[in-house]
């Protein structure tokens, strides 16, 4: 993880600046019981297949990644160069823990893992990214997912 203070100035500078969005309300759904929870993930990662169109700086949209991915499938073609990949390349599940998924699943504290998960590049304003969301919401809903893991990198 990239510490504040070894950045060098404009970027610290920049850094600090950032305004952090606030929102109104606070959406509140009760969640099923975690025996029944049907289980996608999202990344801000910048995952996506192999072959697959490499995100690129400001991408607002997101890639698609089925459920039955293996590691090596996946490449990151985040734009950022401000955070260390190393755990990344040693272990996919840092930051994208689709093995513990599977896993909870397998052990029957989770009822399923989800046919589809996304990854959104990260180094992206979110608002800009709202339109896309709610396509996304769609998706999630006709995959039957009821909770969802949010993997912010």
């Amino acid at each position: 993880m990239a510490r504040l203070d070894s950045f060098p100035e404009p970027m610290r500078g920049h850094l600090t600046t950032l305004a952090c969005p606030t929102f109104e309300t606070t959406p509140f759904v009760e969640a099923p019981p975690s025996g029944k929870r049907r289980v996608a993930m999202i990344s801000t990662a910048g995952l996506h297949r192999r072959g697959d169109r490499p995100f690129s700086l400001g991408s607002e949209d997101y890639r698609v990644i089925q459920g039955d991915v293996q590691a090596n499938d996946l490449v990151m073609s985040h734009v950022s160069t401000n955070f260390d990949r190393t755990g990344f390349q040693q272990d996919l599940n840092v930051i994208f823990p689709i093995d513990r998924l599977r896993e909870m699943a397998g052990r029957r504290e989770i009822d399923s893992v989800a046919d589809f998960f996304y990854s959104f590049m990260g180094a992206t304003e979110p608002e800009k990214m709202e339109q896309v969301v709610h396509k996304l919401a769609s998706l999630l809903k006709k995959d039957g997912v009821n909770a969802v893991l949010l993997v912010p990198v």
